[in-house]
């Protein structure tokens, strides 16, 4: 029902998902999300993998997890994190790959706002998890979500953190954010 509702959504709205690599890429992954400027983004992603089928999980603050609408966050992915306390999110998302097969959201960025370079968090949760990473950009002026191009973990274990990061840079050019003066296009 969710993939029928999803399709439905993304045709109303005049989006199309552009697979970019094997649909088997998005079952187990750190899917690197950017760019982030808007909110919009979320939501059309988590249309994207529903209308493929593919299971998806976010790591949000716990406030959107305990708040009266938590049940809906919850059902769209949302794993609530206390962001006051010390976590391992490293060990954490490494748990959840144990138990799981499950692509895990990361916004690099970090926010919608500008940034000067990118967080590292997503290449050492997927070294240390050992499952690809796998890029995905919505872009606004063409209306398509791009999704599974993977960068596998033979990949990440061989190269260096800064020949992947360029790749992923080169990758980005071709996207267009729903607000440019929110993106870096320099991401490390």
């Amino acid at each position: 029902m969710k993939k029928l509702l999803a399709k439905l959504i993304l045709k109303i709205i005049g989006w199309k998902v552009v697979l970019e690599g094997d649909v088997n890429n998005l079952d187990r992954c750190i899917l690197v999300v950017a760019p982030h400027t808007a909110n919009a983004e979320y939501m059309l992603g988590n249309l994207a993998y529903w209308s493929l089928g593919k299971p998806l999980k976010v790591i949000i603050k716990d406030d959107h997890t305990k708040a009266w609408y938590g049940f809906l966050v919850k059902a769209m992915g949302g794993v609530g994190i206390d962001r006051s306390q010390k976590n391992d999110l490293v060990k954490f998302v490494v748990d959840q790959f144990k138990k799981e097969d499950f692509s895990l959201v990361i916004t690099p960025e970090g926010t919608r706002s500008w940034v000067p370079k990118w967080r590292k968090g997503f290449y050492h949760m997927a070294l240390a998890a050992k499952v690809p990473i796998v890029v995905a950009a919505g872009d606004f002026r063409t209306k398509q979500i791009h999704l599974g191009y993977k960068i596998s973990v033979e990949d990440l274990e061989t190269r260096t953190f800064e020949d992947i990061m360029q790749e992923m840079e080169e990758y980005y050019k071709k996207i267009t954010p729903k607000y440019p003066e929110k993106w870096n296009p320099k991401i490390y």
